[in-house]
């Protein structure tokens, strides 16, 4: 499979409109980016292409990478950063097939899948497919399996891509602290390729009202406040893991410019073959 990082950042992205701050003026001199959340992945056998979120820079993110429109796309959950582009739907497709989790969140009241279904009810194109988490279902020539992970007070999922006939694997970890239950751990392990939310680095738990969580046996925290991990927690949920590679995403521009662009984080348009 062919993984292009379509979207890296956090919800504001990098840089951020109106910001002067030492990180995104880096982002701008090194003329990098990252965009809200989203990841393309093609299946070079079948020619089909599956997209995991729909950023609301779907647009952009089209027009600036050289990969097709998506067969199909998987929702993790509902924060709009990883939701809103689904109207860019209007006009761009005959149809689209949109899997999510079916399971009831106590918080709205409604599946991810339900929510998708409300919210996009005026496109025709848009059909939605709801599914249960840690049943396995085909879409796009791959094996894609749902895991619950750690985002409150929203239920939010990570999920693994697996091509049953290469035996390739993506886990993308989700929106999550590093409280991944044993279960969803199990389900991500041994990808090729890992896909780890890490949203800031860990000494910036200091200024969260929340704190950090997680602590490692050096006392680095591995969660930021209470809801993402910290690039710490992501590097470390791919030693757990046994991933072949660990990219750090979702990352925002709070970090210190001098490290915002380490090796391990990634940055919109790098493309991965596994």
């Amino acid at each position: 499979m062919e993984v292009t990082l379509l979207g890296t950042g956090d919800t504001t992205g990098t840089p951020t409109p109106g910001c002067d701050c030492g990180t995104c003026e880096r982002a701008a001199d090194l003329g990098v980016e990252r965009s809200r959340f989203s990841v393309h992945v093609r299946n070079e056998r079948t020619g089909e292409s599956l997209l995991v979120d729909t950023s609301p820079d779907f647009r952009h993110q089209f027009l600036a990478r050289d990969v097709p429109l998506p067969d199909a796309a998987v929702i993790t959950h509902i924060h709009f950063d990883h939701l809103d582009g689904l109207g860019h739907a209007y006009r761009l497709f005959d149809q689209l097939p949109v899997h999510a989790a079916d399971e009831t969140d106590p918080e709205t009241g409604e599946s991810v899948a339900g929510t998708v279904r409300r919210r996009y009810d005026y496109l025709d194109s848009v059909t939605v497919h709801p599914r249960t988490p840690f049943e396995q279902f085909e879409t796009c020539g791959f094996e894609v399996t749902l895991v619950p992970v750690d985002h409150p007070p929203l239920l939010c999922y990570g999920l693994a891509v697996e091509d049953p006939e290469t035996g390739a694997k993506l886990a993308i970890s989700g929106d999550t602290t590093y409280g991944i239950g044993d279960d969803s751990r199990a389900v991500l392990a041994d990808p090729d390729l890992l896909l780890a939310d890490g949203i800031v680095t860990a000494d910036l738990c200091e200024h969260h009202p929340a704190g950090g969580d997680h602590y490692d046996d050096a006392g680095v925290p591995r969660t930021f406040g209470t809801k993402h991990m910290t690039v710490a927690g992501a590097r470390a949920l791919g030693e757990d893991l046994d991933a072949g590679e660990t990219r750090v995403v979702h990352v925002s521009h709070f970090l210190d410019a001098d490290r915002a662009f380490d090796a391990s984080l990634a940055v919109d348009g790098e493309q991965y073959q596994i």
